[in-house]
């Protein structure tokens, strides 16, 4: 299937385009502004499908509402009807096509050209009313407040809030491609479809300000927001998204003595936190124990023995590990254990506990697995 996308190189038609290649049945033809008429129309006189997304939202003067939302609408339409064409449409409107100012009004007639266009030709006419849509690639300091958030919060540049308390209706792209995916199989269908993206975020400027200013920070106190939330994860993605391309790594917090180094890695306040050590030959490390706290070794690169005694017994028990091998030792609670470097290598391992350490209450409490 040949898929003409108008609005090719804006922000949904960039991760469109991309997802129909990743589908591997369609032929994608682009076109955006740069492109002569010419263009689009040797592109209509081929294509099987449109997916309509140019648009103008940001316009020196609101005549160009009229130019670049409806007008270019009806040219398309008029001239898929001069080739003889009856194909489908999917058109992104906006949900300010019900409100009465200059772009919802030209929201809106371009939505009664394209379902005019499906009513005289048969063809069917899928038209989305979207709400603020973000993601990745789309511009900052234009017309996205959550791209102006992530873009300036990353670099530390001031943001600008005007009522905190007002609320947002959010669409994420994924979602928003998604939808066009499943919605684009209408061969044997006809008429005029008005759809909404099935799923939505909402939020107030100052808690959506809040969140990305944690994202941030997290950099610092190492807890990673919590995914379990639909609208949390995927802003984080796109958060990330807007990292200057010299701002991908930071350095931890390590700590250093003759034993070696340790250094936090990730806390959550829902599944604990992942610290990682380096430790020098011969040397042991632990040798305490938790009433509920609990822990998992897992050793990367060297060769060790994970020890444990429980604190009410005698009988000690030994695990042997090797990197290579990557075998992950559970540390239950009531049990004293250690972890001692037997190669002649430094031993790197990673530990996950259950939970983050706390100065105040840290459950832990010195005593030797093996008398010395």
């Amino acid at each position: 299937m040949r898929v003409l996308v108008t609005g090719s190189k804006g922000f949904i038609g960039r991760n469109l385009t991309v997802r129909l290649q990743e589908q591997g049945k369609y032929e994608i033809l682009e076109i955006d502004r740069e492109n002569s008429w010419e263009s689009v129309v040797q592109a209509l006189a081929t294509a099987d499908y449109v997916v309509h997304l140019a648009g103008i939202n940001r316009p020196k003067t609101e005549d160009e509402f009229g130019a670049g939302n409806v007008g270019f609408t009806q040219r398309l339409c008029a001239e898929l009807e001069r080739q003889g064409r009856s194909l489908p449409i999917l058109f992104s409107s906006s949900i300010q096509a019900i409100l009465d100012n200059p772009y919802g009004r030209s929201k809106r007639e371009a939505e009664e050209v394209i379902a005019n266009y499906a009513q005289r030709t048969g063809a069917p006419a899928i038209i989305y009313r979207l709400p603020n849509v973000f993601g990745k690639w789309c511009r900052p300091n234009y017309n996205s407040v959550v791209a102006t958030f992530c873009y300036n919060i990353a670099r530390d540049l001031p943001i600008t809030i005007s009522d905190p308390n007002r609320e947002l209706e959010l669409a994420y792209i994924d979602d928003v491609v998604r939808a066009f995916l499943a919605d684009m199989d209408l061969s044997e269908r006809t008429g005029v479809y008005y759809r909404e993206v099935p799923v939505t975020h909402k939020t107030t400027l100052a808690k959506l300000a809040d969140t990305i200013r944690s994202f941030k920070e997290s950099r610092r106190t190492l807890l990673v927001p919590d995914h379990a939330d639909p609208f949390t994860h995927k802003l984080y993605a796109t958060y990330l998204s807007y990292l200057d391309s010299e701002d991908f790594a930071y350095d931890l917090e390590q700590r250093i003595d003759a034993r070696g180094a340790l250094a936090e890695f990730i806390k959550s306040k829902h599944v604990g936190q992942i610290f990682v050590s380096r430790t020098k030959p011969g040397i042991t490390r632990g040798n305490h124990y938790h009433h509920t706290k609990n822990e998992k070794f897992l050793v990367l690169s060297g060769e060790a023995i994970v020890r444990f005694r429980r604190i009410d017994d005698e009988s000690v028990i030994e695990y042997s590990v090797r990197g290579e091998d990557f075998r992950v030792i559970d540390i239950p609670p009531g049990y004293t254990h250690s972890i001692q470097n037997v190669g002649d290598t430094e031993l790197v391992t990673l530990f996950w506990a259950n939970e983050i350490f706390d100065p105040e209450n840290p459950d832990t409490y010195a005593l030797p697995v093996i008398d010395e």
